[in-house]
């Protein structure tokens, strides 16, 4: 439960006493985590069996029914007891020995020192008490006999090993996320090898050999398609369950599934460099660290060990002072009961656990959390500030509209644009380009193609003179501008469309609107946002109208426009100054700046690498949508922390003074030792239980 605990091989934590986590995880089960819950359980099962007779040799002499005295005589039975609780104390209970030892010798008092003190006191005071019996006065006799507890010392023994043991189970629960994240990627793949198709094992592809991929395979890595089109299942990886179209020149994400279509594709990133990988990494790194208010849980469990061994010795002598007869044995009991149920588990698996499954669940989910502080920090966002290009909008500008003149039809329009701007690499250009495409356009021939920085282009299309871009650029080259394609073009700039006129033979034949689309989720996004009464601020570098235009669609809260990236920062300082909790949504080079100055950063998965890198969650599937989700994820983990706190808290308040015996004055009741260790392995196990409710987390 310490990050910075580390070791190369298996073994205990010098801390806390629990066994270690590994930092690395691989396919499959964990061969030490099952080796632990067998080495448990083949102790608990064996101590269980032995404690059983112990049990009922005690419990018997208190039933004058069973009249056990008739024919086990006293003197019998005390050493049947010693010789079955040796090896359940000694042999099934010797890790909690080691482990309270190591807590000395390393100063870090924890659980097990406890654990070791109480069931040790219990054991060696019967033990004792069977092989010196004269040595003790009368204040520790009933009906002239020294009282043994030995069952005390076994059952409790028996009892701490079965919460070890369900939560040695539970604990791997926990990473079934990852387990599930590594599952996820293909075993083989169809490499192409001089146009001969191999089947090869994963670990031989390299980067830039070709695959084919077949309907109903996993993608093997992170590539392009170089041939082919198919619909892919990306649910795995971005949560969004409706299969997305891919084709020639679109990325693919390894462990995704191709569903209708085949495709060659080549291989762009394996190993550690694929999106998978660094996921899991990103995870398992995530569910290591610790939240600031694990600081809480520490600092209390730094004392809280010292201050139950002192609450123990105060009333082991109050108990010995004042107690009715035989005094002695009273004071024992009830100094070995707050020992026992005092152990410090739950409050140790409080917040740990939590964050353990919360990371899993919100993975699945498409939103990687890179630490616990981030988690914390997440649930008390009140201020979103948000790029527009990319994060509110698909990042890609297309064509929306066409106006043509009389005479002229759309296609022909389209066509006459795309066919020069196809030597063109500008955006606007590759936007018309597609846009023919997708209706399948035959482009004429083009020629003396000509480039004019900030204006547009030119050439011949079909043998005729063709100028494509601004309204400036056709006038300064002689060709007249009607006043109702004017008033079109204006129209459609309040819109914040950018216009594109296209002129053949010095007469404009048309317009071509290009817009950068809103997310078809951005709206439901804002409006989610909203309900959960988080203000949304664009902090963009468009111009004004552009943004504006776009804010009062979503229905924005605040509009910052034409900003640089020191720009963003000083706007985000100035959020944070007035006591706001500040995230920061962007995708580009431009905002990672912004992204490290506000309190969570957040990344749209679709954006650059140097984004992720400086955010605190990042969102891979790109959508606004994630940032509602990772609220939720925060929220909802704090408040499962809090309540285990609150359990473990309240778990240790009420029964710390129950064991001392506050409550026999009243009502004469004293809690055993073996409730005790029963009760202190219940409130380990309701913490993970509590826990677990997490993987079923609505998102």
């Amino acid at each position: 439960m310490h990050p910075e605990i580390e070791q190369d091989h298996p073994g205990d934590c010098p801390k806390c006493g629990m066994p270690l986590e590994p930092k690395t995880v691989t396919a499959g089960p964990d061969p030490h985590a099952e080796e632990e819950i067998r080495f448990l359980s083949r102790r608990f099962w064996i101590g269980l069996a032995l404690t059983i007779p112990v049990f009922f040799i005690a419990m018997g002499k208190m039933i004058p029914a069973l009249a056990m005295a008739s024919w086990l005589p006293s003197n019998v039975s005390q050493w049947i007891e010693l010789l079955l609780a040796t090896p359940v104390v000694f042999w099934a209970g010797s890790l909690f020995f080691k482990r309270g030892w190591n807590s000395l010798v390393n100063r870090h008092l924890n659980m097990f020192t406890l654990i070791m003190v109480g069931v040790g006191a219990a054991y060696f005071y019967s033990a004792i008490a069977v092989l010196f019996p004269g040595i003790f006065p009368d204040s520790f006799r009933t009906h002239g006999e020294v009282g043994l507890y030995f069952e005390s010392a076994a059952v409790i023994t028996v009892l701490v090993l079965l919460g070890q043991l369900l939560e040695a189970r539970a604990r791997g629960r926990t990473g079934e996320a990852i387990q599930a994240l590594i599952g996820l990627s293909a075993k083989e793949a169809h490499r192409l090898v001089d146009g001969k198709e191999e089947e090869v094992a994963i670990d031989a592809i390299d980067r830039g050999d070709l695959l084919r991929v077949k309907p109903g395979e996993k993608i093997p890595f992170d590539g392009v398609i170089v041939e082919g089109k198919s619909r892919v299942d990306e649910s795995m990886i971005t949560g969004e369950p409706v299969p997305v179209e891919r084709g020639e020149g679109d990325v693919v994400i390894g462990a995704t599934v191709n569903q209708t279509g085949a495709f060659t594709m080549r291989a762009e990133k394996v190993g550690d460099e694929t999106l998978l990988s660094q996921i899991v990494a990103m995870v398992a790194e995530a569910q290591r660290s610790r939240a600031p208010i694990q600081k809480l849980a520490d600092t209390v469990a730094g004392y809280f060990v010292p201050a139950v061994i002192f609450v123990s010795v105060i009333t082991f002598i109050v108990w010995a002072i004042r107690g009715p007869a035989p005094a002695m044995a009273y004071a024992v009991v009830n100094a070995v009961a707050v020992l026992i149920i005092a152990c410090p588990c739950a409050l140790g698996l409080a917040t740990p656990m939590s964050i353990m499954v919360g990371v899993g669940r919100a993975a699945r989910a498409g939103i990687l959390i890179k630490d616990a502080e981030a988690l914390e920090r997440v649930e008390k966002i009140d201020v979103l500030v948000t790029d527009k290009t990319g994060t509110l909008t698909e990042g890609k500008p297309g064509v929306t509209q066409l106006f043509v003149v009389e005479g002229k039809t759309e296609e022909e329009l389209l066509a006459t644009a795309a066919a020069l701007e196809a030597s063109s690499e500008h955006p606007l250009a590759r936007a018309i380009v597609r846009a023919a495409g997708k209706r399948l356009l035959d482009l004429p021939s083009s020629a003396n193609f000509e480039s004019h920085t900030g204006g547009g282009v030119s050439g011949s299309v079909g043998g005729v003179d063709v100028e494509v871009g601004k309204a400036t650029f056709l006038e300064s080259r002689d060709i007249a501008l009607s006043p109702v394609l004017l008033e079109q073009a204006e129209k459609w700039q309040n819109e914040a469309k950018t216009v594109v006129w296209v002129a053949a033979g010095k007469a404009v034949v048309g317009l071509i609107a290009i817009a950068d689309a809103i997310k078809e989720t951005t709206p439901a996004a804002v409006r989610i946002l909203h309900d959960r009464g988080v203000r949304i601020v664009m902090a963009t570098g468009d111009n004004e109208a552009t943004a504006r235009a776009v804010a009062k669609e979503l229905g924005i809260d605040e509009v910052h426009a034409d900003l640089s990236p020191g720009e963003k920062i000083q706007l985000i300082r100035k959020l944070k100054s007035a006591g706001h909790i500040v995230a920061m949504a962007g995708d580009g080079i431009n905002d990672a700046p912004a992204l490290a100055e506000a309190d969570i950063g957040i990344a749209m998965g679709t954006g650059t690498d140097v984004a992720i890198e400086s955010a605190s969650v990042t969102l891979v599937k790109g959508d606004l949508c994630g940032v509602s989700n990772a609220i939720t994820v925060g929220r909802k983990v704090m408040r499962n922390i809090r309540q285990n706190l609150l359990f473990a808290f309240g778990y240790n308040a009420i029964g710390v003074p129950i064991a001392a015996g506050i409550l026999y004055p009243f009502f004469g009741l004293l809690l055993s030792p073996m409730i005790a260790g029963a009760a202190m392995s219940f409130s380990s196990v309701s913490v993970i239980t509590n826990s677990l409710r997490l993987r079923r987390m609505k998102l």
